[in-house]
């Protein structure tokens, strides 16, 4: 997606977003559908070529707290809708989701089920036979607690970035490429505008969605971000299509790994994370990353006894203490805005994040999901979100 025509003659906007992934894009998108005309994304790379684009992209309900699901089941909503709602694809696909949980998980996922389903979330605690019937190709008899959705499934972030970018467009919003945001300026307390290499641009509010390129930007301008990167691999994989035609989407906390189909014959097996440097982290996946996943994958899917290994790649997490977003205004500085700190969860949330920010913007407060418990200073506070779970992406 090129930049819009003209765009590099924005000088000044009402508001500029910082980062072309689907949370900025969102972001962008409902800012304008709230009636804001001049309005400016600055991505230093493409859309979704960071996070967004590195993602499983799996879309799960299963939360441990009533803000995340809330915001991942109306994003699923919008997913499943997004023709109609925004306007293009989204590439939602439903394969139905398990989660498969050992002994000592069993409370908290039942825990999480019944909170879920309180809330009016499509989601059930299964027997192992149920579990057999509905994915026949897994063997789930070491699974002591097993809970099922079945609306959930994947979808395309390159396509939901690139669809929200373009209605925005449509509406008036600019979008620049290949333009880097080096500093943010703020005078007297509050955002006065945003340093680039073609040129600055004056701005009242700023919102820093920039994944976890989010640190280094707002050092710039005195604030430390409790968030750091973690590398997590994605390993792909060719199914025997004889044999296993199609399988739902799961996530394994026995053997640590989450998999999804991806169309024809392949399948994503997301394994492995760890803390890393921002700059210069391996992008590839490790050879003896796969020789450790694929036979426990085969346990629990004989028929990837068959499979194929095809390669994969390495994306970024941006962690924060709780492996929960920040969705604020930054503490001290009028006009700045931090959507960062996603933990792994960013693409399934988006749709929503993207509506209660502009919220947040347009009208000071987030009134379609109240998104007070993803405050920054609850960091400061001891106020940290929870987890019934020890696997702190599950969340």
């Amino acid at each position: 997606m090129a930049s819009s025509p003209g765009a590099t003659g924005h000088r000044t906007a009402d508001a500029v977003i910082i980062g072309g992934g689907v949370i900025g894009c969102a972001i962008l998108y409902n800012l304008a559908t709230l009636g804001m005309k001049r309005l400016l994304l600055l991505e230093r790379d493409i859309l979704a070529g960071g996070g967004s684009g590195l993602s499983q992209a799996i879309l799960r309900l299963h939360y441990s707290n009533p803000v995340t699901t809330l915001l991942s089941w109306h994003s699923l909503k919008l997913f499943q809708d997004f023709e109609e709602a925004v306007g293009g694809p989204s590439g939602y696909v439903r394969t139905g989701y398990l989660l498969l949980a050992p002994d000592e998980d069993r409370a908290a996922l039942e825990a999480n089920v019944a909170m879920q389903q309180a809330m009016g979330v499509d989601t059930h605690v299964l027997s192992q036979a149920e579990a057999r019937e509905v994915a026949p190709m897994l063997d789930v008899d070491d699974a002591a607690g097993i809970a099922y959705e079945p609306q959930s499934g994947y979808a395309d972030p390159s396509s939901v970035a690139n669809t929200y970018a373009l209605r925005a467009r449509e509406m008036g919003a600019g979008v620049r490429l290949s333009t880097e945001v080096t500093a943010i300026r703020v005078e007297g307390g509050r955002v006065v505008g945003v340093e680039t290499p073609q040129g600055p641009v004056a701005t009242p509010a700023v919102v820093v969605a920039a994944g976890p390129w989010s640190n280094s930007l707002l050092r710039t301008v005195g604030v430390d971000l409790p968030q750091k990167p973690m590398r997590h691999q994605v390993l792909t994989l060719e199914r025997p299509l004889d044999v296993l035609p199609s399988h739902p989407t799961v996530a394994d906390l026995i053997n640590e790994f989450s998999f999804r189909p991806e169309g024809g014959n392949l399948t994503l097996l997301s394994y492995g994370e760890e803390d890393c440097e921002l700059e210069g982290y391996n992008p590839g996946v490790e050879m003896r990353l796969a020789s450790e996943a694929l036979p426990r994958l085969a346990r629990r899917c004989p028929a990837f006894a068959q499979a194929t290994f095809r390669g994969g790649w390495a994306g970024l997490f941006d962690v924060t203490p709780d492996w929960h977003p920040i969705l604020d205004q930054v503490e001290g500085i009028e006009g700045l805005y931090a959507a960062t700190g996603f933990s792994g969860h960013g693409f399934k949330l988006s749709p929503m994040v993207g509506v209660a920010m502009a919220e947040l913007i347009a009208h000071g407060r987030a009134t379609s999901v109240d998104i007070t418990p993803l405050r920054w200073s609850r960091f400061r506070e001891g106020a940290l979100m929870d987890s019934r779970y020890r696997y702190r992406v599950l969340a």
